[in-house]
């Protein structure tokens, strides 16, 4: 039961994982467009692939499954998930299983406004989302959003040119000099980020692990506590049962007076998984269960609370 995990960067606690549940089980094999990516170094074989948006990149990868005898496929980057739900056809016809969710999902995750369009729909706390200055100002002027507001992206990933913004002159000043940028309200409560596992063939929830951020780097949680809280688990299965997400996400939501509001889901491992799983909430091996055809049970919340994770600076030397 051979795995391939694509594009892994510095995930290295990732990688490490799945080498330690798949330790008597099958082999990790990784990839990267980098030979000098850490996390390459700690699987059982590494291949440096092209670019995945290069013309051909996807029928390397599928070489690779065939020479590996690859039984599951997954990536930790969010461009690249589309693409292997694009292709999911394309690696069942090879006995790979792709462990993610639907390419309509995938694409929702990416594109910010239709996931707020989405939550607002079907009846989810979220912020305020605009794509025009002229929507904005109508509801800046009525006073149901107010500044500071964050202006980003509208397809984005890792809290890349994000801007948190006071006034209508930076505003205008980045809708004039980019394209395809929202305004979102600026959600101020605590911040929460939840690890969840949606069984590849049931699916449904079977694991939720959940923190409240304390520190954050680089859009990934730097510092965080885990805690509990039964109605934030209802509002996850809820949520996840309406959206129909499969395999791992990562949710981020705020607590604003006691109120949960979804900001936004990716639909793969998160940065701060780490956490989950030096608490026991293992997703690797829910993941090699359905591998194998096996459903997973239900085991929501099985795990300590007040349990607190610091992330700090590592070094890889390698003679390459």
């Amino acid at each position: 039961m051979n795995v391939l995990i694509l594009s892994v960067g510095t995930r290295n606690k990732v990688i490490q994982y799945f080498k330690k549940t798949f330790a008597r089980e099958g082999k990790v094999i990784v990839t990267d467009m980098s030979n000098i990516a850490p996390a390459v170094y700690e699987a059982d074989k590494f291949y440096q692939v092209p670019r995945m948006t290069d013309l051909g990149y996807i029928d390397v990868i599928l070489d690779i499954c065939k020479k590996e005898k690859i039984s599951a496929v997954l990536s930790l980057i969010d461009p690249e998930l589309s693409l292997l739900a694009k292709h999911k056809e394309d690696f069942a016809k090879l006995g790979v299983m792709v462990i993610g969710s639907p390419y309509e999902l995938c694409e929702r995750s990416l594109d910010k406004q239709e996931m707020y369009k989405w939550l607002v729909t079907n009846g989810y706390n979220c912020a305020k989302s605009y794509v025009t200055l002229s929507d904005f100002y109508t509801d800046l002027a009525n006073g149901t959003v107010d500044f500071p507001v964050f202006v980003k992206p509208v397809r984005g990933s890792a809290s890349i040119a994000i801007s948190k913004v006071y006034d209508k002159d930076t505003l205008e000043l980045l809708f004039n000099h980019s394209s395809d940028l929202m305004i979102q309200q600026f959600l101020n409560g605590q911040e929460i980020g939840a690890d969840v596992y949606i069984d590849m063939i049931s699916g449904e929830v079977v694991s939720i692990f959940t923190k409240k951020k304390i520190l954050m780097r680089a859009g990934e949680t730097d510092k965080a506590v885990s805690f509990k809280d039964e109605k934030l688990f209802a509002l996850i299965e809820k949520f996840a049962s309406d959206s129909g997400y499969r395999g791992q996400i990562d949710i981020d939501i705020f607590d604003i007076d006691g109120n949960y509001y979804i900001s936004e889901v990716n639909p793969r491992f998160g940065g701060g998984y780490p956490h989950a799983y030096e608490c026991g909430v293992d997703h690797m091996k829910l993941i090699l269960n359905n591998m194998k055809g096996i459903v997973n049970k239900k085991n929501i919340g099985a795990y300590e609370e007040n349990v607190y994770m610091m992330k700090y600076n590592e070094v890889s030397v390698r003679k390459i």
